[in-house]
């Protein structure tokens, strides 16, 4: 006569038949795994609680912090700022001479970023415009990185207005990045935001680089700035 047995049962019989080898052991419960992994993410969450805090964010936590724990989050962002400043060669908008221009941007990017704005050599070109109060911004927050300007019209002889502005990234000696016009990005509603991204995207910036701050898309001032800014019809891409 043969006796089923459910495996699955925690019976005595079934821990001697285990401890024999007659039926596999009982699955392990899951859940003191999940417990244990939801507690670990919550104790790493908690720790990283003041990533993404300045200086004056920090002082204004000192009556909720401990005050050791906050003082070595305060010495790890001036040890940052220290950097910073010691890489912050540029903090400008350079000005480019077509003569130039193998020393100030091809030889240069050997030791930095350097990013190139072809502008239209007009005005009324509204992404040409945006991009230089950008580019302004830009070199301003990111010393490190050396950002030039010069007309399209005065780097290529006969380059089009259509094509501007027009984004050269170069490092190393080689373009690692060419946009023509902003259409790869937001258009006329291109923001900084979106520049930060693409230098985060060829390593120009790193994501815990203390000088990108949170910003939420949807603020009220970002749609009154949409609303304001004018369409224009997309250019065509090809280098004539």
């Amino acid at each position: 006569m043969q006796v089923e047995v459910n495996p699955n049962e925690d019976t005595e019989w079934n821990d001697i038949l285990r401890k024999h080898g007659v039926i596999p052991e009982k699955p392990q419960d899951p859940e003191p795994l999940i417990q244990e992994a939801l507690v670990e993410a919550e104790r790493k969450a908690y720790e990283n609680r003041l990533e993404d805090k300045d200086l004056d964010e920090l002082d204004e936590l000192e009556d909720e912090e401990d005050e050791a724990f906050l003082e070595q989050y305060r010495q790890k962002r001036l040890a940052e700022l220290s950097t910073i400043q010691q890489s912050s060669l540029f903090n400008q908008v350079y000005p480019l001479q077509k003569v130039d221009y193998g020393r100030e941007v091809t030889e240069a990017s050997n030791n930095a970023f350097v990013l190139v704005h072809l502008s239209a050599s007009s005005g009324g070109n509204v992404e040409s415009e945006l991009l230089t109060e950008l580019w302004r911004q830009l070199a301003t927050k990111y010393g490190d990185i050396k950002f030039c300007q010069i007309r399209g019209n005065m780097c290529i002889e006969g380059y089009p207005d259509r094509n501007t502005p027009t984004i050269l990234v170069y490092k190393d000696g080689e373009i690692r990045r060419q946009l023509v016009t902003l259409r790869e990005l937001k258009g006329p509603k291109t923001k900084i935001e979106d520049l930060e991204r693409m230098l985060l995207d060829l390593g120009a910036l790193k994501e815990s680089d203390i000088r990108l701050k949170k910003r939420s898309d949807d603020s009220d001032d970002d749609r009154a700035a949409k609303k304001q800014q004018p369409e224009v019809e997309d250019y065509d891409e090809d280098w004539d």
